[in-house]
């Protein structure tokens, strides 16, 4: 069994309130586990307007198989324009 886990650092611009946030946050989390079947949870920076931290974690048989699909989260977050994709930081064991 292989476990990776992913942070990712949100910085939103121009949202007013934690509620404005907050369903950005929603939104974002809900999408990633619908499209690639993952365990996803804002983890840091809840009372903030302005940032959010959200960890991910996937389990496979395969560390190839967590990568790519680090990978493409990655890429499906930066495309989002609703807010801009900060600090990363990956790990597999």
């Amino acid at each position: 069994m292989i476990v990776g886990v992913m942070t990712a650092k949100l910085h939103m611009q121009g949202i007013s309130s934690l509620k404005g946030k907050r369903s950005i946050d929603k939104s974002v989390i809900g999408r990633l586990k619908s499209r690639f079947n993952i365990s996803i949870s804002e983890v840091d920076h809840q009372d903030s307007k302005s940032s959010a931290v959200v960890a991910i974690a996937i389990v496979s048989n395969d560390s190839q198989f967590i990568d790519k699909q680090f990978d493409a989260i990655i890429g499906f977050m930066r495309n989002d324009g609703r807010f801009y994709l900060g600090q990363v930081e990956r790990e597999t064991f």
